[in-house]
């Protein structure tokens, strides 16, 4: 317990020892890097989990339900698709 004291006051002091006349403009460039840089994926993981969550990996595997109740929907409806010449003009 002792070494995890000590790590946690010595990471805690040098960051506050940035602060006032000790400031150095190249730590907190690198730290806000680091934290963009987690920011940015935890982003792009987002972006991919629900890709696989609508898509599945595969195409027919794993998509949920709605989606398929959708697709079936929109089927039945006509909806998104190009009209043709004759039923609508």
């Amino acid at each position: 317990m002792t070494p995890i004291v000590g790590t946690f006051l010595s990471i805690l002091s040098s960051i506050t020892g940035q602060l006032g006349p000790n400031y150095d403009p190249l730590f907190y460039d690198v730290m806000i890097y680091i934290f963009g840089t987690m920011m940015f994926t935890i982003f792009l993981l987002g972006i991919i989990s629900f890709w696989l969550r609508v898509h599945g990996w595969a195409y027919k595997d794993n998509r949920e339900r709605w989606v398929d109740e959708l697709d079936r929907h929109f089927e039945r409806e006509g909806i998104g698709l190009i009209p043709d010449n004759g039923k609508y003009w």
